[in-house]
């Protein structure tokens, strides 16, 4: 993540919003252009989730992502469904974090990536966190489960107190 050094990386954490193209009206810069590993398309979004603010904010940006990722109303509506809960888990369960979208583009294929991270506690025990009905909170217990229906790739990297990425792939079927 650093790419440019540290003083990139810190540069990048402190801003809420580091780029979004045409993701909602922000512009990306030339250094976050450069990250990704070679399959990942060109422009990429990241925000700070650390109040119910930013979970609009994302929520809004997310959906202009879908749009300019050519995804249909019902996969535009999956897509933003599923960064919210993930958005929200982070900033209820993690304390905050942040939420990257990326456009990918590989072979002309289009699709969206989220990339969700925050510094809490770690999921214990993964495989549990995904069972419906399970929750640590007041909430139904759907929202990480449900994220993952939502999406065509998933997975999850936690340790406990060290944290948990959610990555999120869905692709433009149309």
């Amino acid at each position: 993540m650093t790419r440019g050094g540290d003083a990139l990386a810190a540069d990048l954490v402190g801003r809420p919003r580091s780029r979004v193209g045409d993701f909602g009206g922000l512009a990306p810069d030339a250094a976050d252009l450069a990250e990704g590993d070679g399959e990942l398309g060109e422009e990429c979004f990241r925000h700070d989730v650390r109040s119910e603010e930013d979970l609009l904010t994302v929520r809004h940006a997310v959906r202009a992502a879908t749009v300019r990722a050519g995804f249909g109303i019902v996969d535009q509506t999956r897509v933003v469904t599923a960064a919210s809960e993930l958005a929200r888990n982070a900033y209820v369960h993690g304390g905050g974090g942040t939420l990257e979208v990326r456009l990918l583009s590989p072979g002309g294929r289009r699709g969206l990536r989220l990339t969700v991270r925050d510094e809490g506690p770690g999921i214990p025990d993964v495989e549990t966190a995904l069972q419906d009905g399970y929750t640590t909170g007041s909430g139904l217990g759907h929202g990480l489960g449900g994220a993952r229906r939502l999406v065509h790739d998933f997975q999850i990297r936690t340790a406990p107190g060290q944290g948990t990425t959610v990555v999120a792939t869905r692709w433009n079927d149309r």
